[in-house]
C-alpha cells in the first residue's frame, strides 16, 4: 500500500527561518511597527496573513496587511538565488523516494519563492507534488495544508508521516491525524515541538537520515 512522507520546507529542508525573521522585522519597521525579532521567530511557519495578525493583534489597521506582506516578499526575494539547503535535505528526499515513499511538500510558500526553495533542495525528481498556502482556505496550524498534501499523495493519514520544524507544523499534523517528526534546525526548542505533538525530534535532515531506522520513516 502507498505511503507518504510530507515535508514542511522553510526551516525543515532549507535554512531560511532567520532570513524570514530579518525581512519581516524590516517590513514591520518600514511600516512603523516595532516588533522584536524573538516574537517574529516564534511566528515563522504561519502564513503571511496569520503571522501579521498573530504579531500585531486584531485591533491593527488591517488595510496595512497586504502592504506588509508585499514588503516582506520583496525583501526576502533578494535572497532567492542563494537560499541554503539544510545538510543532506535533498539526499533525505531521494533516499525516501527510493524506499517507496511518495514525497509531498506542505508549505506556505508559493510562486517564485517555492521555485527558489525547490532549486535549493535540488531533489525535484523525488518530489511528487506540493501543497502550498494558495491551495487551501486556512494555513497551519489548521490541518488544511496537511490534509491537502494527503489528498495529493492519495493516502490516508494512517499511511503518512509529516516532518516540520515549528509548533504550527506539529499542531497541523496532529489535527490531520498523521504522525509527526520534529527537527531543531528551525530554531524551536525540542520541548516545544514535543508539547505540540512531535513523536520524535532530530537535529536536522542529516540527523534524521542517519537515524531513519528509529523513526516511522524507517
Amino acid at each position: 500500500m502507498d505511503r507518504a512522507a510530507l515535508f514542511d520546507v522553510d526551516g525543515t529542508l532549507v535554512d531560511t527561518n532567520h532570513l524570514h525573521v530579518v525581512t519581516w522585522w524590516e517590513a514591520f519597521r518600514q511600516a512603523g511597527h516595532e516588533v522584536p525579532m524573538h516574537a517574529i521567530h516564534r511566528a515563522i511557519g504561519l502564513g503571511s496573513d496569520d503571522l501579521v495578525a498573530h504579531l500585531l493583534g486584531e485591533d491593527r489597521d488591517k488595510d496595512q496587511d497586504a502592504e506588509l506582506s508585499a514588503a516582506h516578499k520583496a525583501l526576502y526575494g533578494q535572497y532567492f538565488d542563494r537560499l541554503p539547503a539544510l545538510p543532506k535535505a535533498g539526499e533525505l528526499l531521494r533516499h525516501l523516494h527510493r524506499d517507496g515513499w511518495t514525497i509531498v511538500l506542505a508549505t506556505s510558500a508559493g510562486g517564485a519563492e517555492l521555485g527558489a526553495l525547490r532549486r535549493a533542495i535540488d531533489a525535484d525528481e523525488s518530489i511528487a507534488d506540493t501543497a502550498s498556502a494558495d491551495d487551501v482556505a486556512r494555513g497551519k496550524p489548521a490541518p488544511d495544508p496537511v490534509e491537502h498534501a494527503l489528498q495529493l499523495a492519495g493516502v490516508p493519514a494512517s499511511r503518512a508521516v509529516f516532518v516540520g520544524d515549528t509548533v504550527w507544523d506539529m499542531r497541523a499534523g496532529n489535527k490531520a491525524g498523521v504522525r509527526c517528526i520534529g527537527v531543531l534546525c528551525g530554531g524551536i526548542p525540542r520541548a516545544d515541538l514535543e508539547e505540540a505533538g512531535a513523536e520524535t525530534v532530530f537535529a536536522d535532515p542529516a540527523d534524521l537520515l542517519a537515524r531513519l531506522a528509529e523513526t516511522p520513516l524507517g
